[in-house]
Parts: structure tokens; C-alpha cells; sequence
């Protein structure tokens, strides 16, 4: 006898799980499309940290430097070359010539650029340098001495800017309904998260494989061929599901219509830097918001510069230090996948916008205040700390763990929805221009604000520990505005809302006296 189920069960299963059998054929396959893509960023951001940090003469204040003037440059030329094949190529072929790329680069970093680091690496060459130089400018010389490592740190961080936010994100678009965008977005984001569940023990395992080694064996170097070896399949799975989608699903006319996808997106705005701050000193509204963008942008590099630092102290070896970050991953997935799932919208519904919005900043500013607390006082809390078990370093990288795993769940949960929602209430030409001006302001002080300031400081105070304080100062500064700047917008916001709202409302009481007068004279 079979069960009969119940309108309740399918508003259940709706909520939980709100596709169509049929829709499995293309959901699974951008579901894992995007997971294989998060997998190989995961391995190769948690990689490129550990390469550069734990190098020769190297750390984490080598970051500044490298976001500046390595990462920004080759982005650019990323994109001018991007765009050209983008005229010449079909967007199949694009897709795979772009991905090839990457990974012809991580195995030939794995088989030829890491074995050969020795004579690639100009170390008298650098040792020459940095007799000339100040000892602000360590870690731009690091950069020229580990030349290869910097080229890896580069081509990683482009993997997540080109393979998640270029063609994944580009080609979802491209093929996906509006319809089907409402229910298979949340998904693919689910997708991505579990990644890391996955890549984040790999990286743990790998990492822990010196143990298994014989003597004199470089155990980092073994680590890398693994990991790397896992990108480059991973590569392959991602070029193979992206194939087998353009064959089956997208000549499928249940899944694609030209005439169903969504219409193309009208031009954005171009604004120079000049008109986005004269249109940001216009609108309290809409320079409130940047300074939400900026804000996070700005902290968010200042401490993980600093955590990182600590993290080289800690975990000095690579191995070691390339094991913490597969565990961090792990745990940044776990949490962000619950925040997602329990807290991000119960957190709106049942206290506001402004509540939801002040949740990142309180909790950069709690275990900010916490990390600095232990690196600044280090040496004051040495006796207090041995009597729990442990050491301030360790409980200084603990809480710059916690810092970094709570502010990524809280932006993914809470602000990125919240900054999104501020714009509804705005009329047409303030979301156009207000977008445009925070993508061109809050993308380059938010992302390149916090290595500037760092760069600024290590270069005046000579290293990244003499600068800590400075950045604590810095941070706490940041965070203090950020709030402000929420509290405000949340009071804007909550008025410009009630003020669209009013007219809806005056109409929907207006029509209840009508139906109701009709039913009495009836």
C-alpha cells in the first residue's frame, strides 16, 4: 500500500531540497562543476600561503607587497588577454584554453619550477639587494629571491578570480533560467563549501606524509607533487563535466532555449574614480554602504596579514604549516555551510537588516581585539597562559583562526545579503550609479587599502612585528566606522522602505474597505 503524501510534506521537501527529479540531469552537473573548481582553489590558496610564508628569507610580510605588485598587474593582463581570445574564440574553446593553462602551469610548477628552485633562484643576487635596501623592503625582496613561489601565489589567486567568478559564475548565467536560478543557486554555493569538507583533509594528509619518508627526502616537495597532481585531475574532471554539460544538457530543449534564459544584463555604469567619489560625497545612503564594502575589504587584510605572520612562528616548517590551513578550510567550510543553512536568514527575519549587518563587524572587532590582545601582550600573559597548558603564540593563532573562519561565514551568511538588500529600497539610477561607484571605490581601497597600509608601515617600522600595534590601532578604527556606518544605513534603510511600502499598503487597506463594503451591501 503505497503513502500517500501530504501538502505539508511537500512544502517540507520544497524547502529542503526544491528540485524536480528531471532537474537533476543539469543541476548535478554544475553542482559539481563548481565543487571541483572550489576543491582546486582551496588547495592551491591554502598552497600558495605556505610556499610563500614558510620560504627563505621570507613571510607573511611579503603578502603586501605580492598583492600590490605581483597579483594586481597580472590580473590586469589577465583580463586584456581574456577579453582578445573572447573575439577570436567560441566560449567552449575559451573555457578549455583558459583552464588548460592553469594547469599546464601547476604541473609544470610541480615537475620542473619547484625541483629545479635551487639554480632558478637568484639568492646572491638577493642577498646583494637586500644589503642595499631597508629592512622595510624584506619582503619585496623575498618576492625577487623565491620569484617562482610568487609566480604560483599569482597564478592561484587568479584561479579563483577566472575559474569561479569568471567562467563558472559567467557560464551559470549564461545557461541557467531565471526560474531555475532562484532554486539552483543556493545549491551550487552548497556545492562549493562541501569542497572544502573534501580538500581541506587532503591538504592535511598530504601535508602529514614526512612522517612516512625516509631520511633526506624533501617531504614538502613529495607533499606538492600530490596536491598538485590532485589539481591537475581535478582540472581535467572540470574540463569533463563542462564537455558532457554542452552535450547532453544544453542540447536538451527541456534545460536550454535560447528564448527562456535570462535576457542579457543592460551595461553597468562606467565610472572614473573621480565621478564614483563625487557621487559617493552626494549620497549619505550610498557612501554608508561603501563604507561597509571597504570596511571588510580593509580588516580583513589587516588581520590575516598579522594571523599569518603568527601562523610562520607557529608552524615554521611547510608541511606543518601547509596541515593548519587544510584544517582551516575544513572548519571554514563546516561553519559557513551551517551559517548559511541556520543562521543567515533566521538572523534577518527575527531582528532586522541592521542586526544582520552589525554581526560581521562585532565579530571582527571581538576576536580582533582578542588575537591582538595576545600578540601585543605576549610576554605580560606567558605565566597566566602556561597555567591553562599552552603558550600566547598558540592561543594568538588560535584566535586569528577563529577570527578569519567566523568573518568569511558571517560575510557569506550575513553581509554579502544584507549589502544586497540595502540597494532594494534606492531608486533606478541610484542602484545603477550607487553599484558603480562602490565597484570601482570599494574594490581598490578595499583590496588594496589594507597591503598599502602594511606595505606603508613595514617599510617605516622595518617588520611586521614592529608594525602590529599600529595595524591593532588601524583595525579597531576601521571596524568603529564600519558600525557607525551600519547603524546608519540600517536607520535609512528601514525609512526608505517604509516609505515605498506606505503606498502598497494605503492601496491593499483601501481595496479591504471596498471588499468589505461590498460584502455588507450584499
Amino acid at each position: 500500500m503505497s503513502e500517500t503524501k501530504t501538502p505539508e510534506f511537500g512544502r517540507w521537501r520544497s524547502f529542503f531540497w526544491p528540485v524536480h527529479n528531471f532537474e537533476l540531469k543539469k543541476l548535478l552537473p554544475m553542482f559539481f562543476l563548481f565543487f571541483f573548481i572550489n576543491f582546486n582553489y582551496t588547495i592551491l590558496r591554502d598552497t600558495k600561503d605556505a610556499l610563500i610564508v614558510t620560504a627563505p628569507n621570507s613571510g607573511a610580510e611579503a603578502i603586501p607587497f605580492l598583492k600590490v605588485w605581483g597579483v594586481l598587474p597580472f590580473a590586469i593582463l589577465f583580463m586584456i588577454g581574456y577579453a582578445k581570445l573572447s573575439n577570436i574564440l567560441s566560449k567552449p574553446k575559451l573555457f578549455y584554453v583558459t583552464v588548460t593553462g592553469f594547469i599546464s602551469f601547476f604541473a609544470l610548477f610541480a615537475l620542473v619550477l619547484y625541483p629545479c628552485k635551487d639554480a632558478l633562484h637568484p639568492t646572491v643576487a638577493a642577498d646583494v639587494l637586500a644589503s642595499y635596501l631597508p629592512q622595510g623592503l624584506t619582503g619585496l625582496v623575498a618576492l625577487f629571491r623565491n620569484w617562482t613561489y610568487a609566480l604560483f601565489y599569482i597564478m592561484a589567486e587568479l584561479w579563483g578570480s577566472a575559474a569561479i567568478s569568471l567562467m563558472f559564475w559567467g557560464f551559470a548565467n549564461d545557461i541557467t533560467k531565471v526560474s531555475e536560478s532562484k532554486r539552483f543557486y543556493a545549491m551550487f554555493g552548497l556545492g562549493a563549501n562541501l569542497a572544502m569538507l573534501v580538500s581541506g583533509p587532503a591538504i592535511i594528509y598530504f601535508s602529514n606524509l614526512r612522517g612516512k619518508l625516509a631520511a633526506g627526502v624533501d617531504a614538502w616537495g613529495v607533499s606538492l607533487n600530490y596536491m598538485l597532481g590532485m589539481v591537475v585531475l581535478s582540472g581535467l574532471i572540470v574540463m569533463g563535466i563542462y564537455w558532457w554539460i554542452n552535450k547532453n544538457v544544453l542540447t536538451d530543449p527541456k534545460f536550454f532555449s535560447v528564448d527562456e534564459i535570462k535576457k542579457p544584463k543592460k551595461e553597468k555604469a562606467k565610472m572614473s574614480l573621480k565621478e564614483s567619489f563625487l557621487f559617493l560625497a552626494k549620497s549619505k545612503y550610498i557612501l554608508c554602504l561603501a563604507i561597509l564594502v571597504i570596511g571588510y575589504g580593509i580588516a580583513i587584510n589587516l588581520v590575516e596579514v598579522t594571523w599569518k605572520g603568527q601562523l610562520k612562528l607557529q608552524y615554521p616548517n611547510p608541511n606543518e604549516y601547509s596541515a593548519f590551513m587544510g584544517l582551516f578550510s575544513t572548519c571554514t567550510g563546516a561553519i559557513t555551510i551551517l551559517m548559511m543553512l541556520f543562521v543567515g536568514g533566521n538572523v534577518i527575519r527575527r531582528w532586522g537588516w541592521t542586526a544582520a549587518a552589525l554581526v560581521t563587524p562585532v565579530v571582527l572587532l571581538i576576536t580582533g581585539a582578542g588575537f591582538f590582545g595576545f600578540v601585543i601582550f605576549r610576554d605580560s600573559l606567558t605565566g597566566f597562559i602556561a597555567m591553562m597548558g599552552t603558550t600566547p603564540l598558540m592561543l594568538a593563532v588560535i584566535f586569528g583562526t577563529a577570527q578569519n573562519i567566523m568573518s568569511k561565514s558571517a560575510k557569506y551568511s550575513l553581509f554579502d545579503p544584507t549589502k544586497e538588500m540595502a540597494y532594494i529600497p534606492l531608486d533606478q539610477e541610484s542602484k545603477v550609479k550607487g553599484k558603480a561607484a562602490i565597484d570601482v571605490v570599494g574594490a581598490r581601497f578595499g583590496k588594496s587599502g589594507g597591503s598599502l597600509l602594511q606595505q606603508g608601515l613595514v617599510v617605516a617600522c622595518g617588520s611586521l612585528a614592529a608594525i602590529t600595534p599600529y595595524v591593532a590601532g588601524i583595525l579597531f578604527l576601521i571596524i568603529f566606522a564600519w558600525i557607525y556606518a551600519s547603524k546608519s544605513l540600517g536607520k535609512q534603510f528601514a525609512k526608505l522602505n517604509a516609505e515605498k511600502e506606505a503606498p502598497v499598503k494605503t492601496l491593499d487597506t483601501s481595496a479591504a474597505k471596498e471588499t468589505l463594503q461590498g460584502a455588507t451591501t450584499s
